[in-house]
Order: structure tokens, then sequence, then C-alpha cells
């Protein structure tokens, strides 16, 4: 993937960064994998908004990815690279040689026309899925499982990827794109291959209209609002937080508060936190 520049010919054009899209080589998605796909704009069963800035935006439609690739030993065709308005990675349509389509995460350097598998005992050429324990150390994967069958789970964004660091007993070390470092069955499969559209962080909307295409709605910083709205809120003038620590609107420490579950039953297999 590459990025466009802009000069400013337009406020819109100054600062603006976005995607060639030279690598997509069909618009049109596949219309049987496609389908509604209502968003629920930040709101709970009651239209009360329990997740705030969200809201408006482009319709989209959902492609159904193939996350698991179970159909294995079966041979598959890359037909197309498309782009995807649910993620920032982009998708590949596969066409396997008994006539079924399928969408799955296009991985880095594979071109239309390639051909890949997934199961056990077959080759190391990228796109291919298998499991952990028959990948080689040193090997960057993507899609992986974090239990047997049930598809892949982590490492899913765009240009991102884990590395083998060591196998044990039954489990295989990897170092995730967070830094962490954690075990994981030897059975999950995994995707060889970095996620494409490594470019994807670099991209800048350069204004406020096209990021309210992308359903995000504008975000109000505390320390301007009133006391009675925010923790931060009050004072004259431009005036400091008045807190001893960041707080939520809601009165919770913000800003580098650890929100993970204490206890949590998967702390067992992560071997160093993520920095």
């Amino acid at each position: 993937m590459s990025i466009r520049l802009y000069k400013s010919y337009t406020p819109g054009t100054r600062n603006r960064a976005l995607s060639s899209f030279a690598e997509i080589t069909k618009t049109k998605p596949e219309k049987s994998l496609i389908q509604k796909n209502h968003r629920n704009k930040g709101r709970n069963n009651r239209g009360v908004i329990t997740i705030r800035h969200r809201g408006g935006g482009h319709k989209r439609r959902y492609r159904t990815i193939d996350f698991g690739r179970k159909k294995h030993n079966i041979e598959a065709i890359v037909a197309s690279i498309e782009y995807d308005p649910n993620r920032n990675a982009r998708i590949a349509l596969l066409h396997y040689r008994d006539g079924e389509k399928r969408y799955i995460l296009h991985p880095n350097n594979l071109l239309v026309g390639d051909t890949i598998f997934s199961g056990s005992g077959i080759s190391l050429q990228i796109g291919n899925a298998l499991p952990l324990e028959e990948i080689p150390l040193g090997a960057s994967v993507h899609n992986i499982e974090l239990i047997p069958n049930r598809g892949g789970q982590i490492v899913r964004a765009a240009g991102t990827s884990a590395k083998i660091l060591a196998k044990e007993g039954d489990y295989v070390t990897l170092r995730l794109p967070s830094k962490e470092i954690r075990l994981i069955r030897k059975e999950c499969f995994a995707t060889i291959g970095e996620v494409s559209n490594n470019d994807a962080f670099l991209v800048q909307s350069g204004k406020a209209g096209r990021t309210r295409w992308l359903g995000k709605r504008p975000t109000v910083r505390g320390s301007v609002m009133n006391p009675c709205d925010h923790p931060h809120g009050g004072g004259e003038g431009r005036a400091p937080i008045g807190r001893t620590r960041p707080l939520t609107p809601w009165g919770k420490p913000a800003l580098g508060i650890k929100t993970r579950r204490k206890k949590k039953a998967s702390d067992a297999y992560i071997l160093r936190r993520r920095s």
C-alpha cells in the first residue's frame, strides 16, 4: 500500500493523507458474502448512549470474513483484493475448487492468481493457514486462534503480525504486536504472513467532515464544560482540572488506569505484559 499526499488547494486538502488504493482490484463486493449491518451508534437496548461520540456516517454492508479457515486441503485461488469499510485491512476473495467463495484477510504480498491452502501438512507460503506447531520458529503469523476451532481472534489489524518465539510441550510462545508474550495451544491455527495495508496508521482525514463519514462524532474536552457536566469543568478562563488526577465524566480514574480484570483466567498464559 502507499499513501497519497495532497497539496493545500483547499482547507480540506491541507494535511490530508489518504490511501492510494493501488492494490484494490475490484470495487463491488461479492453479493453472496454481504449482509445487513445495523450499527447501534453507541446505544444499548433502551436507546441510552453508553459509548459517546458515535453516530452518523456512511452506510456499510458487512462482508462475511472466514476467520476459521476450516476448508482444509482444498485449493483456493485469489480472485480479487477488495476494500472493506468495516476494518482497516484489505480483504481477499477466494474461489475454491469446489465452487465456494469466501473472504479472508489479505496478507501482504499475496497477489491475484496465487493459490493458497489451509490444513495440516501443507507448504509454508504466505496466506496458508496451519497449526502453530507446524510453523517454524521466527515466522510471522496473523489471524491467530486463542481456542482451537474457534477461528482467528487476535492479530487482525492492518500491518500487524506476531512472531513465534518458542515451542514447549502443548504450547507455543508468541510475541504479539503489543509486545506482549503469551502462550497459545499448539493446535490453534494461524495464517502465515503479515496483514496488508501496513501504512494505515499514516492516514489523516484532513477535515472534520471526513471523520463524520466514518461515524465518529465530535469530542468535547471536559475542562471546557461546566462543573455539573464533568469533574474537570468550571473555573474562570482556562483553569486546570482542579483534581489530583484526571477523571472520567462519571468520576472514575482515567488515563493510565488498568481496566483488565484481576485474576483473569488467561493470566496464567501471559509471560510478559504488553508495554
